[in-house]
C-alpha cells in the first residue's frame, strides 16, 4: 500500500466558528438539506458524533456512487479541527483502500475562514494515485462545499 498526500487551503467568507459548526458539526443535517442532488442522507451508525463515531454518507441517485463510511478520529471544537477516515464504500473506487483527512478552520484576515485540508489517499496494493486523480476527488467535494457556502451566505441565520 502506498500513501499519497494532497494538501489544500480553502477560503470562505464564513467566520471560523460558524464554518466549523456548519461544515463539521451540522454536516449530517445541513448537507442533505442544502445539496440533496449530491448527498441524500447521513446515518450515524455508531457513536455520538465525537471520536469513534461511524457515519454512512449516502449519495444521491445519479452521482455514480452510492455511499462511503467515515470514522471520526478527532473532534476539537475549541481549536476548530477534526480528523476522520473514509474506509468503506464504492466512493473509494478500485484504487483507494481508505483516505484519512485532517481539517483545521483558522481565522482569515477578512473575517472569514481558511480551511486547511490534508488528505492522505491509501492505495490498494501497489496502485499509484496520481495528483490529477487526487485533485478530481477534491474538486468534486469542493463543488458541494461551495454550494453549502452560498446557502450560508444567503441565509445568515441558518
Amino acid at each position: 500500500m502506498g500513501v499519497f498526500t494532497h494538501e489544500m487551503e480553502v477560503n470562505t467568507p464564513i467566520p471560523p466558528d460558524r464554518a466549523f459548526k456548519c461544515f463539521v458539526l451540522d454536516y449530517d443535517t445541513l448537507f442533505p438539506k442544502v445539496v440533496p442532488h449530491a448527498i441524500k442522507s447521513v446515518e450515524v451508525l455508531e457513536g455520538d458524533g465525537g471520536p469513534g463515531t461511524i457515519k454512512k454518507i449516502n449519495f444521491a441517485d445519479g452521482m455514480g456512487i452510492t455511499y462511503v463510511k467515515h470514522k471520526v478520529h478527532t473532534l476539537d471544537k475549541q481549536n476548530r479541527s477534526t480528523s476522520y477516515s473514509a474506509f468503506e464504500g464504492d466512493a473509494l473506487g478500485e484504487k483507494i483502500e481508505k483516505t484519512t483527512e485532517e481539517n483545521k478552520f483558522d481565522p482569515a484576515p477578512n473575517g472569514g475562514t481558511i480551511i486547511k485540508i490534508t488528505t492522505k489517499f491509501h492505495s490498494v496494493g501497489d496502485a499509484v494515485i496520481t495528483e490529477e486523480e487526487m485533485k478530481k476527488v477534491m474538486e468534486s467535494r469542493a463543488q458541494v462545499y461551495r454550494a453549502v457556502e452560498q446557502y450560508l451566505v444567503a441565509n445568515p441565520d441558518a
